[in-house]
């Protein structure tokens, strides 16, 4: 099962802070959902923007010369 990190931006103390969470799921819109309910409540209310990534592993990936 893959696993995403979701970041959601929110205001706090008159700036914008960010909450990460790395969850496990079955698809990105599983991911959402678990972000949702992982998201402590003060993040709730002036969340304004929330980002989706997959996960990648790092000995996964492939490099080309560039």
């Amino acid at each position: 099962m893959p696993f995403y990190r979701v970041t959601v931006r929110y205001r706090a103390e008159g700036r914008h802070l960010y909450h990460v969470d790395d969850v496990e799921a079955d698809s990105v819109a599983d991911a959402m959902r678990a972000g949702a309910a992982r998201m402590p409540p003060e993040v709730h209310a002036s969340a304004d923007l929330v980002e989706v990534r997959v996960q990648v592993d790092p000995d996964g990936r492939q490099f080309t010369p560039g």
